[in-house]
């Protein structure tokens, strides 16, 4: 019967820096048996202590959390400081930079289960941590930036520690939380405290910034912070002929069999394309500073700078510029200023830029504009299928915020419709899609009140 039994796969061991572990603890003032405690032996500690077994992941992460060290403190550098984890968070990086999140995820989560990636082990939470921050699951990130950035604030490397704290900025923003303001500024501030201060980041993180104080709608601060990063970025505008040479040459040196010089290339391809994601950044504040304007009830200010957002985007498309977020606004920017027919063209503008770009957020936000330009125009049935495709694509993409905002809007459209049954129907959607369990409780009464 035992013999039938599979047995259990063995973990591969980490190669650990000789003396790492006796070291810290001692330090942490523990006993063999008090470091292992709930998870291995007293002589199992002793073992790995004096080098003659090598740890698994799991074990080696037992013993970080009880001495308060991480992971990286313990692990040998890989013999001429390379190993196959680092080329595959080159690949991670690549794979996100262009759009492959899914493979990205896969290979971060492949990584994670690899201790032989234990060395890299902060890098490869934050890449992943960025790879869920493109996906529909962005939640699945926090776990992720939280250790990563304990490890980086352990090993005092202060650049990753910023950016992993801008990661998190990214995640509170996209909760519409009001922390999203104070993690940017405190990733700033670990930025501005090193020296160097890198350029590149502190530029993102002055978009994040930016960003976060758009989401609370604190237009004043929003436009300063766009502001700096227009100033910052503007010498950057010329770099994607660069990046489009290392890359050529890249795929021309592995054609010729050589992949040592073809990763070099292709590597300082990589570094240009942050540094276009920098102008794709570029433009993204100058729609932050017009929206931040029409806010403020400065339409003729909004408008340079919206413009000048759709000449950056038309030419930096292929590196991730919404191009349809910007003629969003542009529509948003018309109908304020009353022209329905410039908000049309701009929210169908905003529609076909989305679709060839496969932006599904983007579109559906395009058809909610449309739903109501259409109900300025008295056109209902128009109106009744923008808002049913709006409602559909948020549906989709289970973004329950946005959902509950189009079925809020709609139901408002179909009370002054007159349509009260139906405007009714959405109101309780609304309340589904922003508390879906306490929607389902409070049906009854909310029906007998209707």
């Amino acid at each position: 019967m035992d013999e039938a039994r599979p047995k259990r796969r063995r973990l591969p061991g980490v190669n650990l820096r000789p003396g790492s572990v006796k070291q810290a603890r001692l330090e942490a003032g523990l006993s063999l048996a008090q470091l292992g405690k709930g998870h291995v032996t007293a002589p199992a500690i002793y073992l790995i202590e004096t080098g003659r077994t090598r740890p698994s992941l799991p074990t080696l992460e037992h013993i970080a959390r009880r001495t308060g060290k991480p992971v990286e403190f313990f692990v040998a550098e890989p013999a001429n400081g390379s190993d196959q984890s680092a080329a595959s968070l080159v690949a991670m990086n690549l794979m996100v930079m262009e759009g492959r999140i899914d493979e990205a995820i896969r290979l971060g989560r492949s990584l994670l289960e690899q201790g032989t990636s234990a060395f890299r082990l902060g890098h490869v939470r934050f890449q992943l941590a960025q790879a869920y921050l493109n996906s529909s699951e962005p939640d699945l990130a926090e776990p992720l930036l939280a250790e990563a950035r304990a490890h980086f604030e352990a090993l005092g490397d202060g650049s990753m520690t910023a950016a992993c704290i801008g990661a998190q900025a990214a995640l509170a923003t996209m909760r519409h939380s009001s922390d999203a303001v104070v993690l940017a500024r405190q990733a700033l501030d670990v930025c501005r405290s090193l020296n160097p201060r890198p350029f590149g980041l502190e530029l993102r993180l002055n978009g994040l910034l930016a960003g976060a104080h758009m989401e609370m709608r604190e237009w004043d601060a929003a436009i300063e912070a766009s502001s700096q990063v227009v100033e910052m970025g503007t010498p950057l505008l010329d770099a994607r002929n660069l990046a489009r040479a290392f890359a050529e040459l890249g795929h021309a040196y592995l054609a010729l069999g050589q992949p040592e010089n073809a990763s070099r290339f292709i590597l300082r391809s990589i570094g240009v394309h942050d540094l276009l994601r920098d102008r794709a950044l570029i433009a993204s504040a100058e729609n932050s500073i017009g929206l931040a304007m029409i806010g403020l009830r400065d339409f003729a200010g909004a408008k340079p700078h919206l413009e000048r957002a759709l000449g950056l985007s038309s030419d930096a498309e292929d590196f991730g510029v919404a191009r349809g977020r910007v003629f969003l606004s542009l529509a948003q920017l018309s109908m304020e200023e009353g022209s329905i027919d410039g908000a049309a063209h701009a929210a169908r503008e905003a529609l076909h830029a989305a679709e060839r770009s496969q932006d599904d957020v983007t579109a559906a936000e395009a058809h909610v504009w449309l739903g109501r330009i259409a109900v300025r125009r008295g056109d209902n049935d128009a109106a009744d299928r923008e808002f049913e495709q709006a409602i559909q694509g948020f549906q989709t993409l289970g973004i329950h915020e946005k959902l509950q905002h189009v079925h809020g809007v709609y139901a408002e459209v179909l009370e002054r419709r007159g349509d009260l049954a139906k405007a009714y129907v959405h109101m309780k959607q609304a309340l589904q899609a922003s508390q879906p369990g306490a929607a389902r409780h409070q049906e009854d009464g909310a029906a007998g009140s209707a």
